[in-house]
């Protein structure tokens, strides 16, 4: 089935809508509230960045009332997901075409990246999304800001901070597959400080990682717990002292190597076990009347894996990086503000390690009131002797009072990973002595219309992105050399329309070109992913949400995906001040589809949970 001519009609109707419903229906509603992109480093608002970035709020998430955090990223334009099946299977997130390795991952401002695994990416398949507050997706090169990996983007995750006074909640859910999930976060705020502890469980029967449409049948289960913590202590002179933490540990069956299967996937007893964690400690102090902040940060993440094949371990890795920051942010006038830092990161996987130090500044400046303007360089030393410097600069001019027009370019790279460095076979006697880093060369421009009365926005992107010298294994040499070239282009697409006081919808929407140096389409990317999503809200006690989600077909290295359309149906209900009701329902039309081949996704499935608030 295809449905790109479904799509472009949506496309055109919702454009439509967006221009022609009247943008007076709720001029008496507050505005809405700014929101501040943590992960710029200069803490911009995203009128002043210039940079593309989508940002998913916690109340969304709950909305959607997704088991995983995976799902909710799939709503973002430029962003795909693959995962080798759900409930646990290893699950990738590109954006614009660039591979996972190439997408870096903050939880709280600290990298957490596998520096174990052969590229370096990391497995989004264990988040929960309930201790998350707001997901902030910089798209295209961001090494100016983040140093190495930041090539296709950076995703920045931010967790619940606490709330004032004593707070509490807990929630408990039961769905299809036998699924039980529940969880249970306290915090509390004052004077002298505040905390908040969450931590979220999940145990499932699971579906087969292999499709169970090809003859597989046995369940692959899963089981996890994370834990997040953070508390802050207010020190005299407005000075802070932080820390945060974040662990989950968690166990998924999945399934063998079976060649000349679909997908070379089928029934198999194996097992992953995997224990991850990462934290930091943040001291704040101002100074100058709080017109230079200075920030000091020391971080920390790990993360261990072991596989096992019928009962017996087959496989073990273990990483670790620490990260040592300082971040200064002076602003000279109301018109210009520096940032600027050293940072120096280590990473060790067994018995190999390497080392980065960094230094960086950036200067946002606005000639004009409506005009912002912000510059970046950046050099990191690798510990090599290879030495890459970045840099970067954006713009964002509101040419009125509802239109932004924006635009930005930069330059990302992304050091050889431990393994990359090390590793050889094959009949080679050592690793490739000259191996280089991989480096991207990216532009985008944007507009923003935002009516008057805060019921229509429209956000449009034109992206082009070429990355060089990407890594890639080959036998002829017996290990790791530069030898790949991606060029990628495209549309991205968001849109917000409240049709009434009760009825609103969202619509993202992206298209996506990319190639290698032969000229062939990347795998695993489609051409074209779109989401729709429909928030009904009558009365303030209760709402209703629908999402219908469209992945394009893409060529898989054994083949080929075809396109799929999946709609999903979730609502909740508040009983009273302290209880309330969450129902949903994935996959409402009992879709069979694959995310890669030869790996199953759930048929309809149903979920119901109860939260209460202390």
């Amino acid at each position: 089935m295809s449905i790109r001519p479904t799509i472009i009609l949506a496309s055109a109707i919702v454009m439509s809508l967006a221009t022609t419903l009247s943008p007076t229906a709720l001029a008496d509603d507050p505005p809405i509230e700014t929101i501040v992109v943590e992960a710029t480093r200069l803490n911009q608002s995203q009128h002043e960045m210039g940079s593309s970035v989508y940002v998913i709020d916690g109340e969304d998430i709950q909305a959607a009332g997704y088991d995983f955090l995976v799902d909710a990223l799939a709503a973002a334009p430029g962003v795909t997901i693959n995962q080798n099946g759900t409930y646990g299977g290893s699950a990738s997130v590109r954006i614009r075409g660039a591979s996972s390795d190439q997408t870096m991952v903050l939880i709280d401002g600290v990298q957490v990246n596998d520096p174990s695994s052969p590229g370096g990416a990391f497995d989004f398949a264990r988040l929960d999304p309930a201790n998350i507050e707001q997901i902030e997706i910089l798209s295209g090169p961001q090494s100016t800001l983040w140093g190495s990996d930041a090539i296709g983007g950076v995703i920045s995750i931010v967790t619940k901070r606490p709330q004032e006074q004593f707070q509490g909640d807990v929630f408990f859910e039961y769905g299809s597959e036998a699924t039980a999930r529940a969880g249970l976060s306290i915090s509390n705020a004052g004077a002298a400080g505040n905390f908040r502890i969450g931590v979220a469980a999940i145990d499932s029967d699971g579906i087969s990682k292999a499709d169970e449409n090809n003859g597989n049948s046995e369940e692959d289960g899963y089981e996890s717990v994370s834990v997040t913590a953070q508390g802050e202590l207010n020190l005299p002179r407005d000075i802070t002292l932080g820390i945060t933490a974040h662990q989950n540990a968690a166990e998924a069956e999945f399934d063998s190597f079976v060649f000349g299967a679909q997908g070379n996937v089928g029934d198999g007893d194996q097992l992953s076990d995997t224990e991850e964690w990462s934290g930091q400690v943040r001291l704040v102090v101002p100074t100058l009347d709080g017109r230079l902040e200075h920030e000091v940060i020391v971080g920390y993440s790990d993360i261990e894996r072991e596989n096992f094949s019928n009962g017996a371990s087959s496989f073990s890795a273990d990483g670790d990086r620490q990260i040592y920051r300082y971040l200064g942010r002076y602003q000279i006038n109301e018109a210009n503000t520096l940032a600027f830092g050293v940072e120096r990161e280590n990473t060790e996987s067994g018995s190999d390690d390497n080392r980065i130090d960094s230094v960086f500044g950036l200067w946002e400046t606005k000639p004009t009131q409506d005009l912002t303007l912000t510059f970046g360089l950046r050099n990191d030393d690798i510990e090599d002797g290879a030495s890459e410097t970045t840099a970067r600069a954006a713009f964002a001019y509101q040419a009125s009072d509802v239109l932004t027009v924006r635009g930005s370019w930069g330059q990302g790279f992304k050091a050889p990973t431990l393994f990359q460095r090390t590793f050889f076979c094959c009949g080679a006697l050592a690793p490739n002595p000259g191996l280089r880093p991989e480096e991207s060369d990216g532009f985008d421009l944007g507009l923003d219309w935002q009516a008057a009365s805060d019921d229509t926005s429209i956000s449009a992107t034109y992206f082009n992105q070429e990355t060089t010298d990407q890594i890639n294994f080959s036998f002829a040499l017996g290990g790791y050399e530069n030898i790949d070239e991606v060029d990628s282009q495209g549309l991205e697409l968001a849109i917000f329309q409240r049709l009434t006081d009760a009825l609103s919808l969202d619509f993202t929407y992206a298209y996506i070109d990319a190639e290698d140096n032969n000229g062939d389409p990347l795998v695993r990317i489609p051409e074209q992913t779109a989401d729709l999503r429909f928030t009904y809200r009558p009365a303030e006690r209760w709402s209703l949400t629908a999402v219908l989600r469209y992945n394009d077909s893409e060529p898989d290295p054994n083949g080929a995906v075809d396109d799929w359309v999946r709609g999903d149906l979730s609502g909740h209900y508040q009983i009273s001040d302290t209880f309330e009701l969450f129902a949903r329902i994935e996959n409402i039309a009992d879709t069979e589809y694959q995310q890669i081949l030869g790996y199953g996704t759930p048929d309809r499935s149903f979920a119901l949970s109860v939260q209460a608030r202390f």
